[in-house]
């Protein structure tokens, strides 16, 4: 095996390789070309250890490691590519705890802003003072800011609100074509000669939204295991706030009730406001829903939870049944993100679907569609 091949291997298992690579031959600790690199990782993953013999103690006699978490981040995005900064940022707050990412305002503003740093924001929030919570605070801002950007038009797209052959539509898009309209005012230009028509205008149906609006209801179990979901559907919630064909409320739960709908036009502010952990009630959350519902045939009630009920059971599914034979749709959501790995209690789900509620894991363009489909 070549020299060059053994360091890599050295560099992979670490220290403890020394010895057993020097007896092949072609590998000497002395010359280890990747001393820097081994460095970095081992201030992060030597913690396997404990610290008798881990990042504090450093094993392999080479004594501890002056590096500090800014110097580490610092020297780790020099000489790393982004994919694996983010890998170690990630692998650093979650599994290694190092909560100095998130409370000192220099490291936590040089962190790339992304769907990882934005759910240890939510988790490690409680810690930060001063200066720190408006430096989160912007990067959350700036993560959803962009996963709204992405979901928006497409929600847009599908709860605009029904056709109308009577209102020239501004949205030129063959979904909104009016076919006879565009036939009949073109019957002038018909080419005789090549058998054709000759088309110099489109006709499109506009949109009209509904007097009577659709009212959105969203309850949003605040649970640790929902944390993803927490996110996207506040990020939902605030883009179907800003749609003329919708009034919607948005509540959060665990053994109480939040009601965040008054600031539904910032979803970091609701974001920030949002207590991850706690036992969960959600008969009482659907009891408060059900004080919301103006016009059953005109509501969507929608609950986002494991369904993990800390309370008797019994007590959920008799409200979500009140809920349900006053009228409105119903639509339990054990997941909301892009993934639909939603872990749940399986038999309440089966319980609610055989009593008419609809029960899925789906992405946020899925539930804009099921809005849609329910409204126009």
């Amino acid at each position: 095996m070549s020299g060059e091949a053994l360091n890599r291997w050295r560099l992979l298992l670490g220290s403890s390789a020394d010895e057993p690579l020097a007896e092949t031959g072609g590998y000497s600790p002395q010359d280890f070309a990747y001393r820097e690199l081994d460095e970095l990782l081992g201030y992060l993953y030597d913690r396997e250890y404990g610290e008798e013999q881990g990042y504090r103690g450093r094993k392999g006699g080479r004594g501890g490691s002056s590096l500090t978490v800014p110097g580490w981040l610092g020297k780790v995005r020099k000489l790393f590519p982004r994919e694996t900064v983010e890998i170690l940022e990630k692998q650093a707050l979650d599994r290694y705890g190092l909560n100095e990412l998130l409370t000192d305002k220099a490291v936590l503003e040089s962190l790339e802003p992304n769907m990882n740093l934005l759910k240890n924001i939510m988790q490690f929030k409680g810690r930060m003072k001063g200066e720190v919570v408006a430096s989160a605070k912007e990067i959350v801002r700036q993560v959803v800011e962009d996963l709204r950007r992405r979901l928006e038009s497409e929600a847009r797209e599908n709860i605009a609100g029904k056709r109308s052959r009577y209102v020239a539509g501004r949205t030129r898009s063959l979904r909104n074509l009016n076919m006879k309209k565009t036939i009949s005012r073109n019957l002038k230009n018909y080419d005789r000669d090549r058998r054709r028509f000759v088309v110099d205008r489109l006709y499109f149906d506009g949109r009209v939204q509904p007097y009577n609006k659709w009212h959105v209801i969203i309850a949003v179990d605040e649970s640790g295991s929902m944390l993803d979901s927490v996110i996207y559907s506040s990020v939902m919630a605030s883009i179907f706030y800003r749609l003329n064909a919708l009034k919607t409320s948005l509540f959060v739960f665990d053994t109480e009730v939040v009601d965040l709908s008054g600031r539904l036009e910032d979803p970091v502010d609701v974001l920030m406001s949002v207590q991850l952990g706690g036992s969960t009630h959600i008969a009482k959350a659907l009891r408060y829903g059900e004080t919301l519902i103006e016009n059953p045939g005109r509501t969507l009630f929608i609950l986002v939870s494991d369904l993990e009920e800390g309370f008797a059971p019994q007590h959920m599914y008799r409200a979500a049944k009140d809920i349900l034979d006053g009228g409105s749709r119903m639509l339990v959501l054990t997941a909301l993100d892009f993934e639909g790995h939603g872990s749940y209690d399986e038999r309440a789900a089966r319980t609610l679907a055989d009593m008419g509620a609809e029960v899925a894991a789906i992405t946020p363009n899925a539930l804009a569609e099921w809005i849609g489909r329910v409204i126009n």
